[in-house]
């Protein structure tokens, strides 16, 4: 969904010619994967930071368009909303000291978006949702001005057939009716990408949903919306409600919804994704590209248009060689460029740890019980009770400490990660752990202190998120 395309209203016409590009793109991929043509190099991590830009009283602001004249960084870009912007860092291989790396250009241009918001007398703020946001801002005239916003409104309105209803019950209860996918934009996310060589590609895959329910749990920081304490991290069911459209109507079990936590393991090939969504789910942006298929264009956009929580990506190395990436979707942004980088450790090791040492032909927990999981420690964090390997019941909070840290461990030393890097931020997840203080924890306990007053809560966490001391030692 990065790609600016040329028109905004379609014909039936158009949707044909888009689906039969796509069929043939998917046949491509497919007959290079079987070839098993698709780059082999070794992992490569990347990364999405989705950011807000508010006022002096910690409420959004709609200005990217002047905001991205003036910060003029190519690793910058607008987002759904004009008070949201992307961030993004170059690809590093994983290894040696890629996180000393990793941290310094992350922070470079966190650093230059915040100062470049000061001068403009405004603030950049990364949280998982804005706790001062109000549903009116979430208008069609706060929408960046950029096509495919604009066509994506449309057709995901026109597949719908009616208005967007948010229902989510938490510690308290929203129920709101939204004419406008602009209800997406309240979701912002520190996106990871990892890409893997192609004959590891299903084992990466089906170990990020297995590691999906810690991630979530140990990173939450997204519990309040338009005034309401739902989930630890609400952007969940936010983003799943605000674009809640299914696939085509004759599935097995019901439409497929186009965010979603997938359908199930990639049993044999990566390629089941891809097939999947040529198979299930309709064509909503059909615009025209003048490209080989070997490009891909018609493939990468459709896929951008299915929004798995954790989705495969096809990319090309620099010598053009198409390869596969893994992009977890499950972690918000912030609380700070430590606490997101501890959590890329966290999430490296843990999965390449399974990978290696448990995910071998068929998962051990079944694909059921991982969705399961993920829901519930969406909605409780580290209070979560989940079911892992064993098939026992288990506290996530005590499994990250007892079992998952030491097993990210071992996973960062086999991607020979330095041991002082690994030490450094698998520390913090372990510290933030003990405490039980993710940025969600900051933000309630921070709340029950202070008569709830989110505007002095996010004026406060605005603070500390610049200060660079990871979320676990924040005082209220």
């Amino acid at each position: 969904m990065g790609q600016e395309i040329d028109k905004t209203s379609f014909s039936r016409k158009d949707f044909d010619n888009y689906y039969n590009h796509l069929k043939i793109e998917t046949e491509t991929l497919n007959n290079l994967i079987e070839s098993k043509s698709l780059s082999q190099k070794e992992a490569v991590a990347g990364f999405e930071i989705e950011a807000w830009l508010v006022d002096s009283s910690m409420h959004p602001s709609a200005i990217n368009d002047v905001y991205l004249d003036r910060l003029n960084n190519p690793l910058a870009s607008a987002e759904l909303a004009k008070f949201n912007i992307e961030l993004n860092n170059q690809p590093v291989e994983l290894n040696q000291d890629a996180f000393k790396t990793i941290h310094k250009d992350l922070g470079n241009i966190c650093e230059e978006a915040r100062f470049t918001a000061e001068s403009m007398n405004h603030n950049l703020i990364m949280i998982g949702s804005l706790p001062t946001l109000k549903q009116s801002e979430l208008n069609l005239s706060n929408m960046s001005d950029l096509n495919r916003y604009r066509a994506l409104n449309q057709q995901v309105l026109s597949a719908r057939g009616k208005p967007i209803f948010l229902d989510i019950g938490g510690i308290e209860h929203l129920r709101l009716t939204h004419h406008d996918v602009m209800l997406e934009s309240a979701a912002t996310s520190f996106q990871i990408h990892l890409q893997i060589p192609l004959n590891s590609a299903v084992q990466f895959y089906n170990a990020s949903i297995i590691a999906s329910a810690a991630c979530v749990a140990i990173s939450a920081n997204a519990p309040y919306l338009f005034g309401k304490d739902l989930w630890s991290e609400t952007r969940i069911p936010l983003f799943e409600q605000s674009v809640e459209i299914g696939g085509y109507d004759a599935v097995a079990n019901g439409p497929l919804r186009r965010v979603s936590f997938g359908t199930d393991y990639a049993r044999k090939s990566i390629m089941e994704c891809f097939s999947e969504n040529l198979e299930h789910y309709p064509v909503l942006l059909p615009i025209h590209f003048d490209s080989k298929p070997q490009d891909f264009e018609y493939l990468r956009l459709h896929n951008g248009t299915i929004w798995r929580w954790n989705r495969p990506l096809i990319g090309f190395d620099q010598d053009g060689t198409p390869h596969v990436r893994i992009e977890h979707r499950v972690i918000p942004a912030g609380p700070t460029v430590i606490d997101m980088l501890a959590n890329a450790a966290f999430y490296y090791g843990l999965t390449k740890f399974l990978v290696d040492d448990y995910i071998d032909q068929e998962p051990e927990i079944p694909f059921h019980q991982c969705k399961d999981n993920f829901y519930q420690c969406a909605r409780y964090g580290l209070d979560s009770t989940i079911v892992w390997l064993d098939a026992d019941k288990v506290k996530i909070r005590n499994l990250i400490l007892s079992t998952l840290i030491p097993q990210a461990r071992i996973g960062l030393r086999h991607l020979n990660i330095s041991h002082s890097d690994a030490d450094k931020y698998l520390d913090i997840i372990r510290q933030r752990a003990e405490s039980g203080q993710t940025g969600a924890a900051w933000q309630r306990q921070y709340c029950f202190k202070n008569q709830c007053n989110l505007v002095s809560m996010t004026s406060a966490y605005h603070r500390n998120q610049w200060s660079g001391q990871p979320v676990h030692s924040w005082k209220i």
